[in-house]
């Protein structure tokens, strides 16, 4: 019998603290635009969607948000740096020791289901060092945005887990309900950009040291 389980994990707000780069290629969009400051807790409420339902929601008087979603883009690479080495963001602390702990496991595989474009997952693995820690990678270029299930369907069929043993981790409504609606177990962090009092999830964990017991609790324990 196949006893192999998958951890999902989002990354901004989740595995790595972007807000600083987010909300700064926010307000260079808006400038771009001709558009007034946007609100830092409005930004931080879309999080994980893709940019264009992102805008859509941000911006629903705009009729075109096409230039907005490309000066976001440009923004945020202009904030990288060409070399990558511009970005501020860090991982969440413990969240290193988690995904090797993890990774350690025979029975467990790590994925990624994520808003951010294939380029800039590219740049947080890359400056990060987690390329090849994850045996599934899905992300905003492929999938409908969350909470479509999509990028987790995906994610369990590339690795053949079922979906009774698989968790999603994530910080936002949006991961939840992506979680519930593709059958998944869900694992709330509190140190994201949702109130944790809005998740919902089967188990709220507050820093990443509990994890491990958390995924041992939703799926059985290690093998």
């Amino acid at each position: 019998m196949n006893d192999l389980r998958l951890v999902i994990f989002d990354v901004d707000g989740t595995l790595v603290d972007s807000q600083t780069e987010i909300l700064a290629a926010m307000t260079m969009a808006y400038d771009a635009n001709g558009l007034g400051a946007p609100d830092p807790a409005a930004v931080l409420s879309i999080v994980g969607l893709s940019l264009d339902e992102a805008f859509a929601r941000l911006c629903p008087d705009v009729a075109d948000r096409r230039p907005l979603v490309q000066a976001y883009k440009d923004a945020y690479v202009d904030l990288r740096g060409a070399d990558g080495q511009g970005e501020r963001s860090l991982l969440f602390p413990g969240a290193r020791d988690a995904l090797d702990r993890l990774a350690g496991q025979d029975n467990t595989l790590l994925a990624i289901a994520t808003g951010k474009s294939r380029r800039g997952l590219d740049k947080v693995l890359e400056k990060h060092g987690l390329r090849g820690m994850f045996h599934s990678e899905q992300v905003a270029d492929h999938h409908p945005s969350k909470p479509n299930p999509s990028m987790i369907l995906t994610a369990l069929n590339e690795t053949g887990v079922s979906a009774r043993q698989a968790v999603m981790l994530g910080d936002t409504t949006y991961d939840m309900d992506m979680g519930r609606a593709a059958g998944v177990r869900t694992i709330g962090v509190s140190w994201g950009y949702h109130a944790a009092e809005t998740l919902r999830p089967d188990i709220l964990i507050h820093d990443f040291a509990a994890l491990a017991a958390a995924v041992d609790q939703l799926t059985g324990p290690d093998r």
